[in-house]
């Protein structure tokens, strides 16, 4: 089956920077996708800042997911290995179904960069209610590798054989995402 369409579909992106340093100013990951996504041709329904707070993190994505007009969640930050770090225990949870090859195409295409040390790196996404939830680490450079590396061509409908566009638009649910 076909997954790919003739014509660009724009998609509705909430970005979510999680940080307990950074603020609209100073947050050039999350800066660099909403410019990204909306050079792009999607809409930019949404865009937060808040701490490394498990339950936090968790109640904003929750209310993404269950809001019909959000397609997509991106998530920068929170994906490390310190203490603080919480990302994966507030989403993975509200998540249908893992996508395991973003984590893995993400640290494939991180390891040009950066070489061994992208097995540090815990991005990883899935689907809920419809909704694409992506993580990635807060370095403006991680966001660039998961844009330029993964997530641009997979949010674009005319990319083939598939795309992650046809699991986000098509569903009896759709016609009130608008």
């Amino acid at each position: 089956m076909n997954h790919t369409s003739e014509v660009f579909v724009p998609l509705n992106i909430a970005v979510l920077t999680v940080s307990d340093t950074r603020t609209l100013e100073t947050d050039s990951s999350g800066q660099y996708l909403a410019d990204q996504l909306k050079q792009g041709g999607h809409v930019l329904v949404d865009r937060q800042i808040m701490p490394d707070n498990l339950y936090q993190v968790r109640a904003q994505v929750a209310q993404w997911i269950a809001d019909n007009k959000v397609q997509v969640v991106l998530i920068t930050g929170g994906t490390g290995f310190t203490d603080r770090d919480s990302t994966p225990e507030a989403v993975i949870c509200l998540l249908d179904r893992e996508i395991q090859g973003f984590g893995e195409l993400f640290r494939h295409v991180s390891y040009a960069d950066i070489g061994t040390s992208t097995i540090q790196s815990r991005a990883f996404a899935g689907l809920a209610n419809r909704t694409l939830v992506c993580c990635m680490p807060g370095s403006s450079n991680a966001c660039r590798t998961a844009w330029e590396g993964v997530l641009q061509p997979q949010l674009d409908a005319r990319q083939g054989p598939c795309n992650l566009v046809a699991h986000l638009t098509q569903a009896p649910a759709c016609a009130s995402r608008g």
